[in-house]
């Protein structure tokens, strides 16, 4: 190891061991609203972005999923058989549209993907009020095509896993003990996007709609 590079690396150590016991700024400004509050300022972010909020419970998410596919016309719904919504919405195919699965790699059947699925619905791993922001971690059960690919991407979210901050969600799922997952998505809305003039595009990048059932 040549002499500078050695000086470098002792001047990030002597960092490292000076400010390690320095709490974060995140940690001390913790904020700590009651479960309607961060309900509330969720759902405020969310829809200030254009987002759909739907209001549901653990009973009647199935409903008001069906009656959301009826009212914007979706003709298939992309949806994963082995999750814990999924199995719901599989037992009672008859009341959705057309449902469709992954039975095979993108790549075997990427035309009909892209050009013909019209909304897909995932699960989540919860949402940060203060940011209005919704948390996937994508996995071979939902992989992250589902939600970024389709026009229309429903995600349920459970409303006692919406949490004050990001850093509480990182503490709370123990992802400091354990270990953060490999693929942690973080969505504030639908894609969109602004050319030189301002002017704003929805689903230049990703789902044009994004629609919230939280039950």
């Amino acid at each position: 190891m040549n002499d500078t590079r050695k000086a470098i690396l002792n001047r990030l150590n002597h960092y490292q061991l000076k400010y390690s016991g320095i709490e974060s700024d995140a940690k001390a400004k913790q904020t700590d609203w009651g479960l309607e509050e961060k309900v509330k300022r969720f759902t405020a972010r969310m829809q200030a972005v254009q987002a759909e909020v739907h209001e549901a419970s653990l009973e009647t998410w199935p409903e008001v999923l069906q009656e959301i596919c009826h009212a914007k016309a979706i003709n298939n719904l992309l949806a994963s058989p082995s999750t814990r919504w999924g199995k719901e919405i599989y037992a009672d195919a008859k009341r959705f549209p057309s449902l469709k699965r992954f039975q095979q790699p993108v790549e075997a059947w990427k035309t009909d993907f892209f050009n013909t699925i019209e909304a897909a619905v995932t699960g989540s791993a919860g949402g940060i009020a203060e940011t209005g922001s919704l948390i996937l971690c994508p996995d071979m059960q939902e992989p992250r095509t589902l939600s970024l690919v389709p026009p229309i991407h429903i995600a349920l979210l459970e409303k006692k896993r919406i949490y004050n901050t990001l850093s509480e969600a990182i503490h709370q799922q123990n992802w400091v003990q354990t270990g953060m997952p490999t693929n942690v998505i973080l969505i504030s809305g639908p894609s969109k996007s602004a050319d030189i003039e301002q002017t704003m595009t929805y689903g230049v990048h990703g789902p044009k709609e994004l629609i919230i059932l939280l039950v």
